[in-house]
């Protein structure tokens, strides 16, 4: 084993000398000298070898020969700053988690600011996400998979438990406070890497059931509803509000693409701003992974992921958006009445029998002991059988309903961001898309040094056309849910695509030289100038999402600055930065005008008072403006008003419309104002405080200010999302919202990238990479990203090991 520094002055001495002792040891793990004598023959290469560097601000920078050793350097870097998240998230993908914490209780709560490993997708108890993950991940068919595709994906997971690996020796009994010599921190496999990456591919579809799912295995060999009558839907709505509270309210992002039409210099510009949890297992982390002469992209990965999600390389900039898309649909299937056990369907009227598996979890009790319990899943051709009675989908004697999952055995998203960021343009993304197929849930916005910009949803969605919808095979529009026992309902199939999904070549998709933007609304939305209507005569698969409804007021305020700039100016880089932050608050441009009036004569003296300090507002969400609590407080309850827009939605002007107070809500919206202000005076908060000093988050004893308000509600850009609500001294934390941000364009020696990781590196509140990015963000100061080798070791901050085994 050997480990070598290079680059080290004395500059970067003294500054290790300073350091923790835990980060200098790790940049020093696993030095020491050669046993190679001289004059003997030369050693065989090593088996792993990467070249690790940080810069400031912690971002790591790996070099490597191949993508065995981008795996091993990246893994070692990232459980330098993470191990206790990483090693919780093996535990949930093993379905290990009652093992060691107990059936009953939850996922790991975030404390002291420390990681949590709730899933944001799915809110199962310990016992059932083992069994979720046991009973619905299939290892046979992961392996299969990923033996079918590209070597370079296999070289990487197999580097990456490498890596990981190789922290847990060299820093054994050195771990983060939250998981030292804690039992379920031990080595990985490739086969655990699988099953991390199975995980993410989940968190749109299998993960948004997982309850359901669960619930329809068998204990004991009994069904899960019993045998009776088919249950009467009562609640079939809960699957588009678990839609909604997806793309809504847990996964959000902007994406703004600007095309040589509109930029200053005629190159493209990229804006990617994700709106992930803060707390959770997917959390972003700063990279940069080279192979010289094959692969050169720096970004973030993704909660483990080890490969470049969002990112840039020398030529291309891209970024990715929740889409709007399904990924999923149900079956109904009838049951075969001369199998009394229920585990026969008919197909075609044909009998078939439904394939089984079992699964044990062992849960510590609170003796200390070990309980095993056992579940047995069920398969159809379609897809897992669920159970959710009150939603009517029950397992009776006449029929079952299965899960059809378009993610559930996608092995391609590595291979897919692999070529991503091997791209020389978007137009060569563009290609990988539609010939790799592996994007689980994600809109692909992207821009080039030449000026082009791309926006494309190349995600998994099922082969299910507009005229399957308009059929007789459609059982339930509310649920998704078509006959199963009828092959003419099936998913279809398109050579040019995996097996049941459609092909991106025909989803929805635009290339331009002005510019694309997304910020989780329906693709129909991507550039005002050129609505997105799809094929003649039916459009696209209404499974892509819907055209001619109402966008969401972050969405349209993105579309509306942009185009509000432009009038002025072509735009740099620096401009985009400040749409990127703006913190106009688009509810209030739309609304207060209107309102203002009515309130001024109001005799109520709170409501009077009120209207004056929304009045003297800004209409903006800065440190600095003063009626940004009022407006939330007032907006948080009239957002939900019916009927309050006085214009309605006009499908040719998205942007600008519906909006205006609607002279019919008035007396609402001015009681929704009064009881605003009652709450904050109850709370002796002032109606016209400075949002900086009522918005914030602490870290280990620091309180940092923030601007930026609620998003899709409010129509602020710039989205953050507070984990209290409005308390005498404010709001608290921030749960999820804006997390990485970078604006990227180009020059003629390569990429001009400015970024920032507002929760920053680590987990770990000892870290010195824990809390140092928040400032940054406060303060809206956009770091310089190095990226040739030149700027990389000119920074400050710079230091460079050597791993090899």
């Amino acid at each position: 084993m050997r480990c070598v520094f290079t680059g080290i002055g004395r500059h970067s001495r003294l500054r290790l000398r300073a350091l923790a002792p835990g980060l200098a040891a790790l940049a020093f793990a696993g030095c020491g000298r050669s046993d190679q004598a001289p004059g003997l023959p030369v050693a065989a290469p090593p088996h792993f070898h990467a070249e690790l560097a940080r810069t400031s601000h912690g971002i790591a920078h790996i070099r490597a020969n191949d993508f065995r050793g981008i795996g091993y350097g990246l893994a070692y870097a990232y459980a330098q700053d993470n191990v206790c998240m990483f090693a919780d998230t093996i535990l949930t993908v093993r379905g290990e988690r009652s093992r060691f914490f107990g059936a009953d209780k939850p996922a790991t709560p975030a404390t002291n600011g420390e990681y949590g490993a709730n899933s944001d997708f799915m809110k199962l108890n310990n016992e059932d996400s083992d069994f979720f993950f046991k009973g619905y991940l299939d290892a046979d068919q992961l392996k299969a998979g990923y033996a079918a595709g590209s070597h370079e994906a296999r070289d990487l997971l197999t580097g990456y438990a490498a890596g990981y690996n190789r922290y847990l020796r060299d820093y054994a009994g050195r771990y983060p406070a939250a998981c030292n010599r804690a039992p379920w921190v031990r080595p990985i496999t490739y086969e655990d890497m699988m099953l991390v990456l199975a995980e993410k591919a989940l968190h749109a579809s299998g993960q948004v059931f997982a309850q359901e799912i669960v619930d329809g295995a068998r204990e004991g060999g009994i069904p899960p509803a019993g045998k009776g009558a088919p249950v009467t839907a009562g609640d079939p709505g809960f699957l588009q509000r678990r839609l909604e509270r997806l793309t809504r309210e847990q996964l959000g992002s902007n994406g703004l693409a600007l095309g040589k039409d509109v930029t200053a210099s005629g190159r493209g510009i990229l804006l990617g701003n994700p709106h992930y949890p803060w707390t959770g297992t997917d959390r972003f982390y700063q990279a940069h992974l080279t192979i010289p002469g094959r692969y050169d992209a720096m970004g973030v990965i993704l909660g483990g992921i080890p490969m470049i999600v969002i990112g840039f390389n020398k030529d291309v900039a891209w970024t990715h958006t929740v889409t709007r898309a399904v990924h999923f649909t149900t079956f109904r299937l009838a049951l075969d009445p001369a199998d009394p056990g229920g585990t026969t369907y008919l197909y075609d009227g044909v009998p078939a029998k439904m394939t089984s598996k079992t699964v044990s979890v062992d849960s510590l009790r609170p003796d200390g002991g070990m309980a095993t319990r056992s579940k047995t899943f069920y398969f159809t051709r379609q897809g897992v059988v669920l159970v959710k009675p009150e939603a009517g989908m029950s397992w009776s004697a006449q029929a079952v309903h299965v899960l059809a999952d378009a993610n559930r055995h996608n092995t391609r998203l590595i291979e897919q961001w692999i070529g991503l960021g091997s791209a020389r343009n978007v137009r060569d993304m563009k290609a990988s898309l539609d010939t790799i197929v592996g994007l689980p849930w994600v809109n692909t916005l992207a821009a080039d040094r030449n000026g082009h910009v791309l926006y494309a949803d190349t995600s998994l969605v099922p082969k299910v056309g507009a005229a399957m919808f308009a059929s007789d095979c459609l059982v339930l529009p509310q649920l998704l849910m078509f006959d199963g026992s009828r092959s003419a309902c099936a998913w279809a199939h398109d050579a040019r695509a995996p097996a049941g999904v459609h092909s991106p070549v025909d989803a929805p998709w635009m290339l331009r030289t002005d510019y694309v933007g997304n910020s989780n609304d329906s693709y129909w939305l991507s550039n005002p100038r050129a609505l997105l209507t799809g094929p003649a005569p039916f459009g696209y698969s209404p499974l892509y999402g819907a055209v001619g409804v109402a966008q969401m007021l972050r969405t349209r305020i993105g579309f509306r600055q942009l185009e509000d700039a432009l009038l002025e100016k072509r735009l740099h880089m620096g401009d985009v930065q400040e749409l990127a932050f703006a913190n106009r608050v688009y509810a209030a441009e739309l609304m207060l005008p209107e309102l203002l009036p009515l309130c001024r004569v109001s005799v109520d003296v709170l409501v009077a008072q009120a209207c004056r300090a929304l009045g003297a507002w800004d209409r903006r969400a800065n440190l600095d403006s003063r009626g940004a609590v009022l407006f939330r407080e007032f907006w948080n309850r009239a957002s939900s008003i019916p009927d309050k827009w006085a214009v309605p939605l006009d499908a040719a002007d998205p942007v600008n419309t519906p909006r205006g107070l609607a002279p019919a809500a008035g007396p609402a919206m001015l009681a929704a104002l009064k009881e605003a202000a009652q709450y904050m005076s109850a709370l002796s908060v002032p109606l016209d405080g400075r949002l900086g000093d009522y918005q914030s988050d602490t870290r280990n004893g620091v309180r940092v200010p923030l601007h930026g308000a609620v998003g899709d509600i409010d129509g602020s850009y710039n989205s953050i999302h507070m984990e209290t609500a409005l308390q005498a001294d404010g709001y608290h934390q921030i749960g999820w919202g804006t997390s990485y941000v970078q604006t990227v364009t180009f020059d003629e020696a390569g990429p001009v990238a400015q970024a920032m990781l507002l929760y920053g590196q680590s987990v770990d509140p000892a870290s010195p990479y824990h809390v140092d990015q928040l400032s940054l963000y406060s303060q809206k100061t956009w770091p310089l990203l190095p990226f040739n080798q030149g700027s990389i070791r000119a920074d400050p901050h710079y230091l460079a090991t050597t791993l090899s085994e």
